[in-house]
């Protein structure tokens, strides 16, 4: 669980990077965990967007990858999400 301070900090990192993927009308299936995953392995933290035909909010769809790819939410705002999960092995963001 990350504190609110964790939270905004890695709210002003997020704020620059690009959506590495979209969720679209297919929802969170097994190709969308296994790509944010392999993103979160690799870069920690992970910006999405969700298209117009998904069938799940952008808050829903942040509370399903969370939960199946074990990470954190951080910020949820319009069609975009972004979510957190420490690399154990190389921590690239050192939280306060």
């Amino acid at each position: 669980m990350i504190t609110s301070k964790q939270r905004a900090y890695l709210r002003g990192k997020a704020n620059t990077l690009q959506p590495i993927t979209q969720v679209g009308k297919d929802g969170v299936g097994d190709t969308t965990v296994a790509a944010v995953n392999e993103a979160l392995k690799a870069r920690e933290l992970v910006k999405l967007t969700v298209l117009e035909t998904c069938e799940y909010t952008a808050r829903e769809v942040c509370g399903i990858l969370c939960e199946r790819c074990n990470a954190e939410p951080v910020q949820v705002i319009g069609s975009k999400l972004v979510i957190y999960r420490r690399n154990a092995e190389k921590p690239i963001y050192e939280l306060p």
